[in-house]
């Protein structure tokens, strides 16, 4: 009996201190408060692999996988208790076992999650940092996108919310965001951010108290200020803690997550979580679009990747940017090439612009494909856009020169003029003629076809001398004029008499040897050409250039469709092939059948004319 009295005041002894302990500070809430029910926020379910795997954690960091071979050490609740007090913060941060409870929950099943979001915080704290300190706000609030969107700009909420502050589009309408089926600016780091800041400031105006301010940017003042009348007494007197019973779930959470989401991001070391470094520095600038671009021009021009794009400007949600005149983008692009963007615009805008275009009108019968106008002017069929040479029959035609750009990226000694399309010019004829491409005219005459016609006017930007201009044009009746002599040849061989003189037959025979020299050397094999292929040309397109078919291009380049690619190089077979060569045979062959069919009937014309005579 006197040793269980013993043992009993011993137990006693040693669970007294504690007992009291838990007395002294039973009425200090954000100590003692315990909570069964925890509920964790979306952004715990993030795929942390997939972050892992980001084209920026790949590209721009390294870790060394020590959360993966390292345990988490055994941490006391003193010790992060002290952690906590030692931070150089304005908000209070104290600790409690449900602050203990989601420092567990990052530390031990979220540590791949924590090492994705330490390597995103090499590009995206600089970010927060600049706009809260545009509104004189405290620096630990850089870390609420972390339990907002793990520091997602694409996160979206089940209710809604998207971005990485997880604005409500309400909300972000209601703070100048636009949010439509092209932008939506919840996603930009920097805009979004910037409002952010200010609605984070407007609730601290309205509340005074930084842990009623971020619980109300969870689930909103209303929700707040019906917990601070539940609660009772002074409002003023009122803070998360004391509120807390009277606050959804999910809000209850939200600021021991924010004060947990403060310790990781600077104690990660002392869990074993690899400390995620940059291995290159990202160094951004701006660029201003005020025309409607897509990131596939982009990216192709100033050989930039795509994604590298969409990472950068998450909130053009269909790799568009709409600008307009009126209407000015702001375009995040790694220094050096924001300013080969700048230089190289005119270019971007050209790429493949008939594809990208935006259909503005529409008649009855036209028809679309693949951003390409299917008709011409003369609803002759277009199956791709002409390849930009200055002239299809002319195999020998030097390429259009692009004018020389200085060092600010403007063209020298340009100026802009408006030209008349003659009745014989096409777009490639004045594109040769002003050394311009034919893209960069139909870009400033906003044309979606490179059909022209007689009369209508042009606006081109050009550094080539209006005397050169002058000189080179080609002369407006010159067709016409070349097809006068045919006809009149034709009037007289009808009109000559029957009988010809000796002058004449002289006259035939040396126009028929001259004409059979001139088949022979026509039937001459060319020697075999390559052709590159520029962006906009076709099988079609090519072949007509060459004066060869589609399908002797096919052969000869071991085809087995119509799809090429822009800079591969084409064999181009010789005029003399034989497949065109049989070709100019039958049809030789029908047309002199075609003439001894007419003689036949002409001589048996005239034989029943004379017996009749008779």
């Amino acid at each position: 009996m006197k040793r269980k009295l013993v043992i009993l005041s011993i137990a006693l002894a040693a669970i007294s201190p504690a007992w009291a302990k838990s007395n002294a500070n039973v009425l200090d809430l954000k100590e003692s408060i315990t909570d069964d029910a925890i509920i964790y926020p979306e952004s715990f379910e993030t795929d942390a692999r997939k972050l892992l795997e980001s084209w920026y954690i790949k590209n721009y960091t390294d870790t060394d996988d020590r959360y993966r071979t390292s345990a988490n050490p055994s941490t006391s609740d003193e010790v992060i208790r002290q952690r906590l007090a030692e931070l150089p913060t304005v908000i209070d941060l104290p600790f409690n076992q449900i602050v203990r409870s989601y420092i567990d929950r990052y530390m031990v099943k979220g540590r791949a999650m924590v090492a994705s979001l330490l390597g995103l915080s090499t590009y995206y704290m600089p970010i927060f940092e600049q706009a809260l300190e545009a509104e004189q706000l405290p620096q630990e609030l850089k870390y609420l996108p972390i339990i907002e969107s793990a520091l997602d700009p694409n996160a979206v909420s089940r209710s809604g919310a998207g971005g990485l502050w997880q604005f409500m589009p309400a909300a972000a309408k209601g703070y100048d965001l636009e949010v439509s089926s092209l932008v939506d600016e919840r996603r930009d780091p920097y805009k979004s951010s910037a409002k952010a800041a200010k609605l984070l400031h407007d609730l601290y105006d309205t509340y005074g108290d930084w842990s009623l301010a971020i619980a109300a940017y969870n689930c909103g003042p209303g929700n707040v200020n019906k917990a601070i009348r539940r609660a009772g007494g002074d409002p003023k007197q009122q803070d998360f803690w004391s509120i807390y019973q009277y606050l959804s779930p999910e809000t209850r959470g939200y600021v021991p997550m924010f004060i947990a989401a403060n310790y990781v991001m600077n104690y990660y070391k002392e869990h074993n979580i690899s400390p995620v470094l940059p291995t290159r520095p990202l160094v951004t600038d701006t660029v201003g679009i005020s025309t409607r671009v897509h990131f596939d021009q982009i990216s192709q021009v100033l050989d930039i990747p795509k994604e590298e794009l969409r990472i950068l400007n998450p909130q053009f949600r269909a790799d568009v940017i709409p600008g307009t005149p009126t209407r000015q983008y702001m375009l995040i692009l790694p220094s050096q090439q924001a300013q080969a963007y700048i230089m190289s615009e005119p270019e971007i805008l050209a790429y493949e612009s008939a594809k990208y275009a935006r259909r503005i009108d529409a008649n009855p019968g036209d028809s679309f494909a693949d951003g390409i106008a299917a008709e011409d002017d003369d609803e002759t069929p277009l199956l791709a856009a002409e390849p930009e040479f200055a002239d299809a029959d002319d195999e020998e035609a030097a390429p259009v020169a692009v004018p020389a750009r200085d060092n600010s990226g403007m063209t020298a000694q340009v100026r802009t003029v408006t030209h008349t399309v003659g009745s014989n010019e096409t777009i490639n004829d004045i594109a040769e003629l002003y050394k311009v491409k034919v893209s960069d005219i139909r870009s400033w005459n906003s044309l979606r076809r490179n059909a022209v016609r007689p009369g209508q006017k042009l606006r081109i930007e050009t550094s080539v001398a209006e005397s050169t201009v002058k000189a080179n044009r080609k002369p407006a009746a010159t067709k016409s004029t070349a097809a006068a002599p045919a006809k009149t040849s034709t009037s007289t061989k009808q009109s000559a008499p029957a009988k010809q003189t000796g002058t004449q037959k002289t006259s035939t025979k040396s126009t028929k040897s001259t004409t059979a020299a001139t088949t022979k050397k026509k039937a001459a094999p060319a020697k075999p050409k390559e052709h590159e292929i520029k962006s906009g040309e076709s099988l079609i397109t090519i072949a007509k250039k060459h004066g060869v078919t589609v399908e002797e291009l096919k052969k000869a380049n071991n085809l087995k469709d119509d799809n090429i690619r822009a800079g591969k190089t084409l064999k181009v077979p010789a005029k003399g092939s034989a497949a065109s060569t049989s070709k100019k045979k039958k049809s030789s062959a029908s047309s002199s059948k075609k003439s001894t069919t007419k003689k036949s009937s002409a001589k048996s014309k005239k034989s029943t004319t004379k017996k009749k005579k008779k």
